[in-house]
């Protein structure tokens, strides 16, 4: 990777707040199922705890489900970006409406900061 494709990857970092979330998910690929812990989300993607068994490269497709309540569900396809010993880093891929809203519901409480969430939405929507 060069220097300035490492400083455009630094800067997409910080254009997204990593909120930390401690949730159960689903993590699936193709008809394998595992339990993993949501260690922080962001509008941009997800961390996830690595579990057992798992085993895929980098750009392999996956959906993560998460419910934040009993009625309230976080459908995200991801795509897998780092695969280390204790975590997979995954980008968000297209997501539904209704759990884009859910989602972005939870950056809003969690930034508490109006201006904050519209300039990650302006990112976000730039980066597509």
């Amino acid at each position: 990777m060069s220097q300035q494709e490492g400083q455009s990857q630094s800067q997409e970092r910080r254009r997204f707040t990593r909120i930390a979330f401690d949730a159960e998910a689903e993590l699936r690929h193709g008809d394998q199922r595992w339990m993993v812990e949501i260690k922080d989300i962001s509008l941009k993607g997800v961390l996830l705890s690595h579990p057992a068994g798992f085993e895929a490269q980098a750009g392999a497709e996956l959906m993560v489900e998460c419910w934040l309540d009993s009625d309230v569900q976080l459908v995200l396809p991801v795509v897998l970006k780092r695969v280390d010993a204790e975590y997979l880093g995954c980008a968000c891929g297209a997501i539904d409406l209704d759990s884009i809203t859910h989602l972005r519901r939870l950056v809003e409480l969690n930034l508490g900061d109006d201006s904050l969430l519209e300039r990650e939405l302006d990112h976000l929507i730039a980066a597509q």
